[in-house]
């Protein structure tokens, strides 16, 4: 086995979060944005400051990252390309997403189930896009 370019996962994590990250903000920070508000008022809280936005943001980078990272530690056994780029995105969206919305915000009760739903699967489609435009920028 071949050792992993931590160069270019950096690199292709940074493009992975990137992607990812933009399509966050379409899902959540346009399309989701009255649930968001309705749910933190629910909270008590006010809309999320613009601090909150840039640290989501820089999550998603290191999220990327670490995504990319566990593409290139399974890619020699799956094989480079697409296929594995979508295996790496959604054991990523297992452990970032579904598990941590479907404790705080589903079991916990924290925010309605609708948004709930809708955030997580918007989720696995912004994970696995970054993680498939990421992967094709890495290289051993």
């Amino acid at each position: 086995m071949g050792k992993i370019n931590m160069g270019r996962v950096i690199l292709a994590g940074l493009v992975a979060g990137i992607v990812a990250d933009f399509l966050g903000f379409l899902v959540d920070g346009i399309l989701l944005a009255p649930q968001w508000a309705v749910g933190m008022q629910n909270l008590g809280h006010g809309a999320f400051p613009v601090s909150a936005w840039i640290a989501f943001n820089m999550l998603g980078l290191i999220g990327g990252i670490v995504t990319i990272w566990i593409y290139a530690g399974i890619r020699p056994r799956f094989g480079a390309g697409m296929g594995t780029a979508v295996r790496a995105g959604v054991v990523a969206w297992i452990l970032s997403s579904m598990i941590p919305n479907l404790s705080f915000m589903w079991v916990a009760q924290l925010f309605g189930r609708h948004l709930t739903v809708y955030t997580t699967a918007g989720a696995l489609v912004e994970i696995v896009v970054g993680t498939i435009a990421g992967a094709a920028l890495y290289k051993e």
